[in-house]
């Protein structure tokens, strides 16, 4: 009988926000983190534009592509994530974004989306659950021991007029933190900075099951919805050397998504995994992978200019 209570329970006052009660509740969540977040911010009417992605597209801000371009964009990342957890928050976006289409998708392609490996493994915990297609997959899972403490928490924030609401747009800066890490104080994290990396995905030969279930997965959404393919900026140290196979590798994953982006109308690819003069300078960056906001203020901006091209 307790479980049957407590799963009633925490499918009416629905902990995640996920818009699956019979009651008509507060908007929004308590602030927490970007995975129970994703459904109630990925299922909010007043955003018509989306960023997914990990930590590498991250800093990308959807305040400053509002201003850029009048789209009210949702951040919908998630760190560490890799792309069958954004695919599965992809496809939640869209089916709670029918009545009114999306104006402009953007999505974060860094080398995870290289792998040949079509059943995506993740490597850390995700709550595809929140995200189920399924009732019954949700109510399942709903049996967790951590909504013994989240039920609470959810009362607090729905019963008081002063609880604290999560940003709705989601974004979450990450340089505080590793500022907290002292980066730019500690020379040892200076040179592990300019240490050659290989980052191209190690694919050479194909498949790039990641873009074939992009590019399937937005056959659900209107053909006028824009879709800009980001391949993430990452400092110089990360960029293939020429002549390799992880340059080889690279193309070939630049070559699978460029495809896509020609195949599919109002797409478009930017890619910052090429030299530029930015990438050149690690006081923009803490580790090859994660970069400061001065470029971010750059991709965004190449970001708005391609979507007004597309007349977005």
């Amino acid at each position: 009988m307790f479980s049957v209570a407590f799963l009633a329970t925490a499918f009416l006052i629905d902990p995640y926000d996920t818009g699956r009660t019979l009651l008509k509740l507060k908007e929004g969540l308590r602030p927490q983190g970007p995975r129970t977040s994703l459904a109630s911010r990925g299922r909010d009417p007043q955003f018509t534009g989306a960023i997914f992605g990990n930590s590498h597209i991250q800093l990308v801000s959807p305040e400053e592509l509002r201003k850029r371009t009048g789209i009210p964009f949702v951040s919908l990342i998630a760190p560490a994530t890799l792309p069958k957890e954004q695919l599965a928050t992809i496809d939640w976006f869209l089916r709670h974004h029918q009545q009114v289409p999306p104006k402009a998708i953007i999505v974060g392609i860094d080398q995870y989306w290289c792998t040949p490996d079509p059943t995506f493994p993740n490597e850390k915990p995700f709550p595809f659950w929140l995200l189920d297609r399924s009732t019954l997959g949700y109510v399942a899972g709903l049996m967790r021991y951590d909504l013994i403490e989240e039920i609470p928490r959810r009362l607090a924030y729905l019963t008081s007029r002063k609880a604290e609401r999560g940003r709705p747009d989601g974004y979450w800066n990450y340089e505080p933190d590793y500022e907290i890490q002292g980066f730019h104080q500690r020379p040892e994290l200076r040179a592990r900075l300019e240490e050659p990396v290989t980052a191209g995905g190690g694919n050479i030969d194909g498949p790039f099951p990641g873009a074939t279930a992009l590019e399937g997965l937005m056959k659900s959404a209107p053909p006028e919805t824009a879709l800009i393919l980001v391949r993430p900026p990452v400092y110089v140290s990360g960029l293939s050397k020429p002549g390799t196979p992880d340059a080889d590798a690279d193309a070939a994953c630049r070559k699978a998504f460029a495809d896509l982006a020609a195949r599919r109308p109002n797409t478009v690819l930017l890619d910052w995994r090429i030299d530029r003069p930015a990438l050149h300078d690690p006081n923009l960056f803490f580790d090859y992978g994660h970069y400061r906001l001065p470029i971010a203020r750059l991709v965004e901006a190449e970001i708005a200019d391609a979507l007004g091209k597309l007349g977005k």
